[in-house]
């Protein structure tokens, strides 16, 4: 199954960026999760059909209203990903 991860920076966190992104994935019918990073960044993984990992990826790049993306990262990862990594999560999470 497709999957991708996402590295989001700018004034993500704090601004309702990862609540955000859990409404479009689970709107889109995607799995994954979205978590900060202590380095100020958001992490998005989303696992789901291709087109619906688009369409999120087209959200990331302006986000949230408060939100402020200034540069976003895209790493395709299909049966790449380690077993700890969400491939096999029923739903999408805030973590």
């Amino acid at each position: 199954m497709p999957a991708a991860r996402f590295l989001i920076s700018g004034k993500v966190q704090g601004v309702w960026f990862r609540a955000g992104t859990r409404e479009q994935a689970l709107r889109l019918g995607l799995r994954g999760h979205a978590s900060n990073l202590a380095d100020g960044r958001v992490e998005v993984l989303a696992v789901g059909a291709g087109d619906a990992i688009e369409q999120l990826a087209h959200w990331l790049q302006s986000g949230s209203p408060l939100a402020r993306v200034d540069m976003m990262e895209r790493r395709d990862a299909g049966a790449d990903l380690d077993a700890d990594d969400d491939h096999e999560a029923t739903e999408f999470q805030v973590r």
